[in-house]
């Protein structure tokens, strides 16, 4: 193994050792074991089987033989550990609830279902050789096995549901400190370095290194590093460049000193190791440490099926949609409030160093197979009063960050790259997406400038749908004091946001009315299909979608991952993208409904639902390169701060973007009344803004 242990993590992994060995020495009787009624022995079993593989995988990390194994051995036990989930398999696991509760019951199959998908969170433990971990996951399953045991099929022959709940939580509660509070310190800690050791220590040019992580890896990261390797050096350093400049540029922009932070935090996927490790070198240079943490596994630790951090392949998109709401068979107000404390808590042990934290700096990847997953009722989801929970955590855990990790002296900057499960065009797609990334920033500049002085001469935007396109929508725009000195739209070039091509600003609520629909759209990883929402005085007031035949399903599948459990949410922008050649690029190459948000949100007005884009940071003075101050930055929810902030944010901001084909026009309507047309039918018509349609033009579109 590359990574070396921390004395501390050597001294946690030493005092639980006895405890370890007792429980490995358990679950090895277990396995031939006929002790618990019929029905769970195939489900004791496989949990304990699959407990022992962790544990051999682990004993060849502890003593060294993994370093002597195969690519071929590595890559088969890597295969072993996600196996019970992929494909066709998952239909008859008990990961599976429909499975789990097919052979153990509707209550019971939920509450074991969540018992083996806890195991399985124990998979980065192992590569991690985090001991104690494990430890507590061992006993974990053998309490819950030990309340079973002995049970004769004709005197109550299992544990009542309640009583497995109540050890679950209390695992959960009791373990906050151990996993929450591990997971709030991994987030600004450099010494929390196993993957910035095996990045900038591995061989880079040989695959073994990607089995390291303990993630899964399948074609696209091994595909992606494959890649890498062959492209030139300048251009992986152009890569790193345009991702660690634009971080930095995004604190100039924003009135913000960088000079104040050490420490960035690196979010990506694996493969594309080395541009990550250029990007280390450069961010070093800036003064900046790497932490670089996974994206979480515990039922603990986890916000819902959201990748956030570093992470492989994803085995099964419907298994992580499956168990986003786990929590749900436990969850109570205690819970919530123990978490909370359990975050306040470390942050205010370590509040020097959580100063110190700059923001993410985030790669994104996309070029997946767009998922819409299937509604199961026997998946655990929210009660109304869970719900309301789960909001609560939200606000106040976004309220407590923001106290240590201040908004205004915090950035971010985002970049995305396909993967080879974007076709056979792959290779030329990558080399389309690095010229999108790297467009002339000066010349969008320029043109967008020429789209905002139209805009600010305008009381609202009318934005009309084409066809079967039913958006029909009107934005009030905030009323300027100063023309001279104010401006209402953001000249978007590429800083945080990459790549260049939009103007945005934050909708006044009041006036804003209509309706957005668009055919298709990819959000946060969940494909919708004829997603529509209705707004009122800039909020949802209805809103649907057709990925389901029952309409139940279709508002609650938008109400869980649109709203975010909210009972409705405000315009918190507006924007308009220009980036055509990227509206180009996915139109040539037929990945329309694979592009991320992060480009497609530059190929047509786009909507984002949520908080604002300047939440936590509206007090800063921001400029616009002609210097005009940028003065549209709140709206009637973010005033709220000023008298309760937990009312003022929603934790949450969801891009929604109608693609210029299905646009009859957009255009600015002035205080005399007079329209000023920016689009029509999907060519930019605004004079001083037509060099846009040159990819249109000669493309052929």
């Amino acid at each position: 193994m590359i990574g070396k242990l921390s004395e501390l993590q050597k001294e946690k992994n030493e005092q639980c050792t006895q405890r370890h060995e007792l429980a490995v020495e358990r679950l090895r009787t277990i396995v031939t074991e006929e002790t618990v009624n019929t029905a769970y022995i195939s489900y004791f079993q496989d949990c304990t089987l699959f407990l022992l593989e962790l544990e051999n995988t682990r004993k060849k990390l502890e003593d060294g033989s993994w370093d002597s194994l195969s690519l071929e051995e590595k890559r088969s036990l890597n295969r072993i550990l996600y196996s019970d989930i992929i494909g066709e398999k998952y239909q008859t696991s008990y990961a599976n609830q429909d499975y789990a509760c097919e052979k153990l019951g509707q209550e019971m199959g939920q509450l074991l279902s969540l018992l083996y998908t806890e195991i399985r969170a124990g998979i980065p433990y192992v590569f991690e050789q985090r001991k104690d971990y494990l430890t507590i996951l061992y006993e974990l399953f053998l309490e819950v096995y030990t309340c079973f045991e002995g049970m004769s099929e004709e005197e109550n022959p299992v544990p009542k549901p309640e009583q497995i709940k109540e050890i679950l939580y209390w695992y959960a509660s009791d373990y906050c400190d151990v996993f929450y509070a591990d997971r709030i310190l991994e987030q600004m800690d450099p010494s929390a370095d196993f993957a910035v050791q095996i990045i900038e220590k591995a061989d880079l040019d040989e695959d073994d290194y990607l089995y390291e992580f303990g993630e899964y890896i399948s074609k696209n990261e091994l595909g992606t590093a494959h890649h890498l390797r062959n492209l030139p050096q300048e251009t992986l350093q152009k890569m790193a460049d345009v991702y660690t400049e634009g971080y930095r540029v995004g604190f100039i922009n924003t009135g913000k000193d960088l000079s104040k932070k050490s420490i960035v935090n690196i979010r990506y996927s694996l493969g594309f190791e080395k541009v990550i490790c250029l990007a280390i070198e450069n961010f070093r240079k800036m003064g900046l440490k790497p932490v670089i943490y996974r994206a979480a596994s515990s039922v603990i630790t986890k916000r819902e099926h959201h990748k956030i951090g570093y992470y492989g392949a994803i085995a099964n998109q419907q298994y992580e949609y499956d168990h986003r709401q786990d929590q749900a068979l436990f969850m109570d107000k205690r819970y919530v409030e123990r978490k909370l404390e359990v975050m306040k808590t470390i942050f205010e042990q370590n509040k020097e160093m959580a100063a110190g934290v700059a923001g993410p700096a985030v790669m994104e990847i996309f070029g997946e197979t767009p998922f819409s997953p299937e509604a199961k009722e026997t998946a655990p989801s929210y009660d109304e009063a869970q719900r309301e929970l789960d909001l609560l955590f939200s606000s106040r855990s976004g309220q407590i960050t923001n106290e240590y990790i201040k908004g205004e002296e915090r950035s971010f900057t985002i970049v995305a790259y396909p993967v080879p499960e974007i076709g056979a065009d792959y290779a030329k797609i990558f080399d389309e997406v690095i010229k999108i990334n790297t467009l002339d920033a000066k010349l969008y500049e320029k043109v967008q400038q020429t789209m905002i002085d139209a805009l600010d001469q305008g009381t609202c935007v009318h934005v009309k749908g084409k066809g079967e396109n039913q958006t029909d929508i009107t934005v009030q725009l905030y009323p300027l004091k100063d023309a001279q000195k104010e401006t209402i739209f953001e000249n978007c070039v590429a800083d945080v946001n990459i790549p260049v091509g939009e103007v945005f600003t934050s909708p006044v609520l009041e006036g804003t009315n209509g309706i957005l629909h668009v055919s298709k759209v990819y959000l946060d990883g969940l494909q919708y299909q004829n997603l529509k929402l209705t707004f009122k005085d800039g909020r949802i007031t209805d809103y649907t979608c057709t990925n389901f035949e029952d309409e139940k399903q279709n508002k609650k599948y938008i109400y869980d991952n649109v709203l975010k459990n909210h009972e409705t949410l405000p315009l918190g922008e507006f924007a308009i993208g220009t980036n055509t050649t990227a509206y180009v690029a996915a139109k040539k190459f037929n990945i329309e409904d694979k592009m991320p948000i992060l480009i497609a949100e530059k190929t047509g007005p786009h909507f984002a639902v949520g908080d604002t884009c300047y939440s936590w940071s509206e007090e800063i003075r921001v400029y616009n390169p002609n210097g005009k101050e940028i003065v549209a930055k709140d709206n009637s929810c973010s005033l709220l701060r000023k008298e309760d902030v937990s009312k003022a944010y929603f934790n949450c901001h969801t891009d929604i973007t109608v693609p210029y084909k299905e646009l009859e026009e957009i255009s600015v309507v002035t205080n005399e009344g007079k329209d000023i047309i920016l689009l029509e039918n999907g060519r930019f018509v605004l004079p001083g803004t037509e060099v846009l349609n040159e990819p249109l033009d000669e493309a052929g579109f």
